[in-house]
């Protein structure tokens, strides 16, 4: 379990952190804080009680009228302002000296024309583009800059960069753009989300959620973890995940995209990103240990 997360967002809630951190935890996401006594506090439990801090970027709340930084916008300025935000962002966390940092990838998120993306939530039409609107090039030369800033700053300010991936286009997982850039800049890791991944391929009927898990699980540093339950639309979104939730009841496959990661990435992490106060304690329990078994199984496997 020293590979497991839970995360706190908007503030140091220090019942979910009682109620859902265990000894043997790995550390905690960090996201949206609004108070300085918030970072104080995760400051010193995380060196009270030798744990690692990650940030979900942004650390600090009211930074900009969006959460995500627009950094592959093709407004110059919208772009520029976007790589200050994060610059002034890594001064405020030599603090915090977390261990990695995640952002939203691609952002403004490119969207598939083909697809009803209705049922996907975006805070603002700023956040995204039509997959029209730019061309795989002008998105490759986007991306190739910006891993080789992260690199450049993840080595400066001592943090590994992570690139969790919001809605796919074609672009990402029809072609072998991204892989090639991520082997040239290895110290760029990526997130899988289960419940967006699943989300997608709900909407989305070019859009195979096992198949990008193979694609991209090897360069894979940490998984967000939740359960979403699909049926006419969403029923239940980031849901603790249970071994008893079924396919055929709308639930997405958790343990195969757990295995599927795995075998490519076994040291991965696993931050809990779900609505635990929905569940009992002994629920809540049970969800840790089932997976945990898929962990220890998949090591165990000749």
């Amino acid at each position: 379990m020293k590979r497991f997360m839970i995360g706190q967002y908007g503030s140091f809630d220090s019942r979910k952190y009682e109620r859902d951190f265990r000894d043997d935890f790995f550390g905690i996401e960090a996201c949206l804080f609004a108070a300085e006594e918030d970072t104080a506090k995760l400051v010193l439990e995380s060196r009270r009680r030798d744990f690692c801090v990650g940030v979900h970027f942004p650390f600090r709340a009211g930074m900009s009228k969006l959460r995500d930084a627009l950094v592959l916008s093709p407004d110059n300025r919208i772009r520029a302002e976007a790589y200050g935000l994060i610059e002034r962002e890594l001064e405020f966390l030599r603090a915090v000296q977390p261990l990695y940092i995640l952002f939203h990838y691609p952002k403004p998120v490119i969207l598939d024309e083909r697809v009803d993306w209705s049922g996907w939530r975006f805070a603002d039409p700023a956040e995204y583009i039509s997959e029209s609107s730019i061309t795989i090039d002008e998105l490759r030369a986007g991306t190739e800059h910006l891993l080789q800033w992260l690199s450049e700053k993840g080595k400066a300010y001592r943090f590994i960069p992570v690139l969790e991936f919001d809605a796919l286009s074609r672009y990402i997982y029809d072609t072998d753009m991204l892989e090639e850039l991520l082997q040239r800049y290895r110290s760029v890791r990526l997130c899988l989300d289960t419940g967006r991944m699943f989300l997608q391929e709900k909407l989305d009927p070019y859009f195979d959620a096992g198949r990008v898990i193979h694609k991209y699980a090897k360069y894979a540093y940490l998984v967000h973890l939740s359960n979403l339950q699909y049926k006419d639309g969403i029923v239940l979104h980031h849901h603790p995940v249970l071994p008893d939730q079924q396919t055929e009841d709308g639930w997405a496959p958790i343990e195969a995209y757990l295995q599927a990661i795995l075998e490519e990435s076994p040291d991965v992490k696993i931050m809990f990103e779900h609505r635990s106060d929905r569940i009992t304690e002994d629920q809540l329990s049970q969800c840790y240990s089932w997976v945990e078994r898929i962990f220890n199984e998949s090591c165990n496997r000749p």
